[in-house]
């Protein structure tokens, strides 16, 4: 990856996060790590997702400073920053305010493996970052953040929203969709009573490897980023 392509990847991510749903007004942001070791590709404060342009992304460093760009980095770079610099392997980072993520999380109860979203957890509990539902804004608070959401694909920040992680920019795209998604899911199946028909742990994993695969989350993603772009058929 050039740089180039990481600013291209930076765009396409906000707007296909934009697309299914995931806007809030100016706030959240998607990051790709620089490959020359210099930071991250972020858009600038005060445009939404679907706004992203080449033009409107900062280069932050890992020490917070805006390297090319316009304005101040965005006060919660630091999630970013610390997801990435704990986890090498990592390329994207997702946060938004999910308003499926921020109800579901308000219940404190599990996720389950009600559908194929649900399984992403492979039939475990989604991780929670409790350490505050205020904004992540220091370098402490991200790396708290980061030892919260481990391994895990996505973690729920409760009154907050939600933080997604992938070792390519689709993955961390879909894996935010997908929390999404089945929060959405489990919110409606519990509004209209007990559940009861959920995948068990075997089936859980199963379903992930098979509905998860690196190629369907960037088949996922190349749909969004075509319906944010009006090019769908």
């Amino acid at each position: 990856m050039t740089p180039a392509q990481a600013r291209g990847f930076a765009v396409d991510a906000s707007h296909a996060l934009a697309a299914a749903g995931q806007g809030d007004m100016v706030w959240g942001h998607a990051a790709v790590r620089d490959p020359e070791g210099r930071g991250i590709w972020i858009k600038a404060p005060g445009w939404g997702l679907e706004e992203v342009r080449d033009d409107r992304l900062q280069l932050v460093s890992y020490d917070a400073e805006v390297l090319h760009g316009d304005g101040t980095p965005h006060k919660e770079c630091h999630i970013h920053l610390e997801i990435l610099k704990a986890a090498p392997e990592l390329t994207c980072t997702v946060h938004t305010h999910a308003q499926s993520a921020i109800a579901f999380a308000a219940l404190d109860m599990p996720l389950l493996p009600l559908s194929h979203e649900g399984t992403l957890f492979a039939g475990d509990d989604v991780p929670r970052f409790q350490e505050t539902g205020a904004l992540v804004s220091t370098p402490a608070l991200g790396k708290s953040l980061a030892a919260a959401l481990g391994e895990a694909p996505a973690a729920l920040m409760p009154k907050h929203g939600l933080v997604a992680a992938g070792r390519t920019v689709a993955a961390a795209v879909m894996h935010a969709v997908l929390l999404e998604r089945a929060c959405a899911i489990q919110l409606r199946a519990e509004s209209a009573g007990p559940v009861f028909v959920r995948s068990d742990a075997a089936e859980a994993r199963a379903k992930r490897a098979e509905c998860w695969p690196d190629s369907q989350l960037e088949a996922g993603y190349r749909y969004l980023v075509r319906r944010a772009a009006g090019t769908l058929p």
